[in-house]
């Protein structure tokens, strides 16, 4: 074999061995860049949850306690009003804008004057978003607060432009929210659990 041809077969070997190894290199790429790819494509387990039904424990909330839970992205607050909570709501009628939740976001089982499912009237379940700009009221479950006024009941305070709403969530007059808080729709699957975000009686 003439030296011209040895140099040809080498020439063509690395010349295959150059043409496999970038194919590896380059489909290795190819699924190293494919698989984030279409992991991005893929919603993640919180998106997927996002809009779904979240159920919760409220076993260990105590008598005028508060517990916070996630919903669609938002706080939902569970509140476990003591009998005098309740027994002030129905003073408190003349400090509010929509005392009768009127003109407010709630299911239709949750409006009256608790704002809550009769048979459990000391939980109240409601978004922990104010109606005004979307900041999150603070629990102020102390009556005659100093910085809120001899006149306050204990309920929710908006730091951001000082709306204030009673232990039912009601908005007081002369506030910037326009509204009440928004009930959101809930069942309750025994004494201790709840599920938000589902209200359907089932089959």
């Amino acid at each position: 074999m003439s030296q011209s041809a040895v140099a040809d077969g080498v020439d063509e070997s690395k010349r295959r061995f150059l043409t496999i190894a970038t194919a590896v290199v380059g489909g290795g790429a190819t699924v190293a860049v494919a698989i984030p790819f279409l992991g991005s494509m893929m919603p993640s387990q919180r998106a997927l949850s996002a809009g779904a039904p979240v159920e919760v424990d409220i076993s260990k909330i105590e008598p005028g306690m508060m517990t916070t839970f996630e919903w669609r992205g938002k706080p939902v607050w569970v509140v476990n009003r003591t009998k005098e909570m309740l027994d002030s709501l129905a003073g408190d009628s003349a400090l509010l804008a929509d005392p009768n939740s009127d003109s407010s976001a709630q299911p239709a089982y949750a409006k009256n004057p608790v704002r809550s499912l009769q048979e459990h009237a000391n939980y109240l379940v409601v978004v922990g978003v104010c109606t005004h700009l979307g900041c999150s009221p603070t629990y102020r479950r102390e009556v005659g607060a100093a910085d809120l006024g001899a006149d306050w009941p204990g309920g929710f305070f908006c730091p951001c432009h000082g709306s204030k709403f009673d232990m039912a969530a009601r908005v007081f007059k002369g506030v910037p929210a326009p509204a009440n808080l928004e009930i959101p729709p809930y069942k309750y699957l025994s004494d201790t659990r709840l599920l938000i975000g589902d209200d359907s009686k089932g089959s």
